[in-house]
């Protein structure tokens, strides 16, 4: 039997325990969602049902959605939303600002859609959003989750000069599989984006792949030596969970054993850290990948 087959199981009928959460509890986590609810503040921790929510908001890290919910792009593993976005609210910087101040978060995450309907495909309202929120929260340090903005230096130019402590952008999966997955995205041209950020200026730069789709390890240590030959710091890697019945199945439960493998390889590799396991997100403790 081969690496690669070894490497996964077939999915059984439930989750294997190793996916199961407890319910998150805390004191900060109970103050922290009090004022979510109290103030309707749009978080994709509550909103994606994030398992690792508890954990972050009792760090004080949590994530954010800007753009809208609606995205033009539709991606096979992804439950957001696809259609014709909603206009742009050019209040969104102030009001994701002020949400990070009354929830006094240390460490926010910025994500967002896809908005390839806009002449600058978002950049304007991320760049504003970021320095909204540097202005109203000096201690807060930033991660920017971005799309890939078709590989528009302009634009890209444009988050880098805002000033994030972190700019995050994924990989998603291998190369193999991304026509499948991701569809409108380009492998290659994700990586002429992570590598340009680190070439423009960017303090640190990060990216992340789900598994479970189909890959072999022989493709995910591929995946891991082409984010290195970009420069990337940090890397995390979690296993894929099918959003819907409209959306691509999972074809296997990777084992724990092989999430510390894929660490310990990337750490060999060089990588200033790497996130691996089952339950690990875009931004599992990504307080962490500032240090």
């Amino acid at each position: 039997m081969s690496t690669d087959t070894k490497a996964h199981i077939k999915p059984p009928k439930g989750k294997p325990k190793w996916l199961r959460v407890k319910l998150p509890t805390g004191k900060n986590y109970t103050q922290l969602r009090g004022l979510v609810d109290k103030y309707k503040l749009n978080t994709i921790c509550t909103s994606g049902s994030c398992p690792n929510m508890g954990e972050c908001w009792g760090e004080g890290t949590a994530t954010f959605m800007i753009l809208g919910n609606i995205c033009t792009r539709s991606c096979g593993f992804c439950g957001v939303k696809t259609g014709r976005p909603n206009p742009v609210d050019w209040e969104e910087p102030e009001k994701v600002a002020r949400s990070i101040k009354l929830m006094k978060i240390r460490h926010a995450v910025l994500t967002s859609v896809d908005r390839d309907d806009l002449p600058d495909m978002g950049s304007i309202i991320w760049s504003e959003t970021v320095k909204a929120v540097k202005r109203m929260n000096p201690q807060t340090t930033l991660e920017t989750l971005i799309p890939d903005f078709q590989a528009n230096t302009k634009y890209l130019d444009r988050i880098i000069a805002s000033g994030p402590e972190v700019i995050s952008h994924n990989m998603e999966t291998v190369r193999r599989l991304t026509r499948e997955v991701r569809i409108q995205a380009k492998y290659d041209r994700s990586l002429e984006v992570l590598r340009y950020l680190k070439e423009a200026g960017a303090k640190r730069t990060k990216s992340g792949i789900m598994l479970g789709l189909g890959e072999t390890e022989k493709e995910v240590i591929e995946t891991l030596h082409d984010l290195k030959t970009a420069n990337v710091d940090v890397v995390t890697i979690g296993q894929y969970l099918q959003p819907s019945k409209k959306h691509l199945p999972v074809k296997q439960f990777i084992l724990p054993d092989q999430f510390k493998k894929y660490e310990t390889i990337g750490l060999e590799l060089g990588f200033r850290h790497v996130e691996s396991g089952a339950l690990v997100r875009s931004s599992y403790k990504a307080h962490k990948h500032i240090k």
